[in-house]
Order: structure tokens, then sequence, then C-alpha cells
């Protein structure tokens, strides 16, 4: 009997840890839809929803997170070597933090959204993009802009000229949107025709 109850445990945490790993290629969004087609449906219901690319949805986890479901910011070391506190409450995909996130779902009416889901995730960064557009009046297709105003927050925005850090990181997801956009265009017409459906 316990014998049993360890194999469904271990059957159970393969399926769970399958689901839940990094794609192969992430630098790929024709490889990572082809190996993850639900986040296909995913990101582009996000899009119809919140009018937010799916190449700005891909590069902002690539940069945040490396798709990376359990992904957490690196703790703060005491005296360079004893780990300390971490530096923000960012967990997830999305990197997104507590408060914000707590805010997405009470705006949404989503009180079971998770950050370690990635359909959850790609909403959030769509609802995030949204209301960047109207609270700055940004374009939905700017990715170095949306992304420094994903990076500092609505209110610090204006001060991003100051962050030198913040502008490398915007640049970088500026160019991964661009890449990701290209591929996008080469396999989109068989990821809507469901040709990559993986058993």
């Amino acid at each position: 009997m316990i014998h049993f109850k360890k194999i469904n445990i271990s059957i159970i945490f393969l399926i769970i840890s399958s689901c839940s790993s990094v794609p192969k290629n992430t630098q790929n969004s024709c490889a990572i839809f082809e190996e993850r087609y639900l986040w296909y449906k995913h990101s582009k219901a996000s899009y119809e929803k919140w009018g937010a690319p799916i190449h700005l949805q891909l590069a902002f986890i690539k940069k945040e997170s490396d798709f990376n479901w359990l992904a957490k910011p690196p703790r703060k070391k005491l005296f360079k070597v004893i780990p300390f506190k971490r530096p923000s409450s960012s967990f997830g995909y999305s990197q997104a933090v507590s408060g914000t996130w707590e805010q997405y779902k009470k705006e949404t009416n989503n009180p079971l959204a998770t950050r370690a889901r990635f359909k959850d995730s790609v909403d959030f960064i769509g609802w995030y993009i949204n209301k960047t557009s109207k609270i700055l009046k940004l374009s939905k297709k700017d990715a170095f802009r949306q992304y420094l105003a994903y990076y500092k927050g609505w209110g610090d925005y204006k001060n991003y000229s100051k962050d030198k850090k913040a502008i490398i990181y915007a640049k970088s997801v500026k160019d991964m949107a661009s890449k990701y956009r290209k591929q996008l265009t080469l396999c989109k017409k068989n990821l809507d025709k469901n040709k990559y459906i993986i058993f």
C-alpha cells in the first residue's frame, strides 16, 4: 500500500514537472509554441482580450523569468556570504509583485489566478500593458517603453531616464520582441491551424 502511494506521488510529480518545465529553446517563439501549444492559445487569448502583442508577452517573460514558473529574485547576502531577504516579492513567469498581482486579481475578478500558471501570467501581462497604454498613453506595440513601465511601475516611469539598468533591460526586451515577432510570422498560420498539437 505504501509502495503504491509512492508510485502515485512520483507519477503526479513527473506530470507536474513536465507541464511546468522550461521549454528547450526559449530563444525561438515558434519552438516555444510547438513544444507548448496551449501556451499559444493562452497568449492569443490575452492578445484578443487586451491588445497586447504575443511577441511582447513572450519577451517580457523571457526577460523576467526565462520561462521558469517558480522564478524568484536572488536573495541578498549579508557580508557577501549569508543568504538574507529577497529584494522584492516578485514570483513566477511574469515576476509580478504581490501588490500588483492582487490588484490584477481584483480588477479582473479572477481570485484564483496564480503567478506560477502561464495562462494567468500572460493575461496579467496583457492587463498591465493595457493599463499602461491608458495611464501613460503609450502604444501597446512599443516594446521599449512598455517594458520600462513594467519594470519601473506606472508611478516611477517618468524617472526612467535616470535608471541606466532599466534602459539596458528595455532595449534587450525590444530586441527580443522583434526577434519573436519575425519568428512568429513563419509559424503563426500553422499554429492557428492546430498543426503543432503535441500529446
